[in-house]
């Protein structure tokens, strides 16, 4: 297993997010709307204790999130969802697995190109989105 620190990403990119936060999320029209603008900047790093944590930060909200790969935990999503979240490390991507009532999502992100794609998925709807480093 390898985690590498990636420095600040720049999202430049998104493509099917309104209809997976409407299909999947219940997030009402201003929620998608805000999301849907938002252009999120995202950091991951790795402390001395090797808790690792992924901060995203808009002009609307910051969420930072803290965590042991492998160990379940608690979350509050952006739209604020409570669910159990599992991270995990497969074939090179940080793999992000939400659960909340009896529903389930996964966040896949992987660097590819020094850009970082985040593919969000729930049954057949997968929104993409793209992060370009800070220059």
């Amino acid at each position: 297993r390898h985690l590498s620190v990636h420095s600040l990403k720049n999202m430049s990119g998104s493509d099917f997010f309104a209809k997976y936060m409407y299909l999947y999320t219940g997030a009402g029209f201003a929620s998608r709307q805000m999301a849907n603008l938002a252009k999120p900047s995202l950091s991951i790093a790795v402390d001395e204790q090797g808790f690792i944590s992924m901060k995203a930060v808009t002009t609307f909200k910051t969420l930072e999130i803290k965590f042991h790969l492998d160990e379940e935990f608690d979350e509050t999503t952006a739209d604020d969802r409570k669910v159990r979240t599992t991270m995990s490390l497969a074939d090179g991507k940080l793999i992000q697995k939400q659960t909340w009532e009896g529903k389930t999502t996964i966040i896949e992100r992987e660097i590819q190109d020094s850009k970082m794609i985040a593919k969000c998925i729930m049954d057949d709807v997968v929104a993409v989105r793209t992060y370009e480093k800070d220059v």
